[in-house]
């Protein structure tokens, strides 16, 4: 019961993730896109930049930081 337990943590963390901006890693441009219709669904995941030209499965993510609630003094 424990390793299900935590697949299911794991799953719960997942649906909760925002959507990041993912950059290229080459130039930093925000210009990609997947490089086929079948990406994901059939192949691994190939980025295209449209910046230069980078072609890859590799790329940066940019995660947004939590505020902090804290009050400052």
């Amino acid at each position: 019961m424990g390793l299900l337990k935590n697949f299911r943590d794991v799953f719960k963390g997942m649906k909760r993730r925002k959507p990041t901006l993912k950059l290229c890693p080459r130039c930093g441009s925000p210009k990609l896109r997947l490089s086929s219709g079948f990406d994901v669904w059939l192949t691994p995941e190939q980025y295209v930049c449209e910046n230069c030209g980078y072609k890859g499965p590799i790329v940066m993510e940019l995660e947004e930081e939590k505020e902090s609630t804290s009050p400052v003094t």
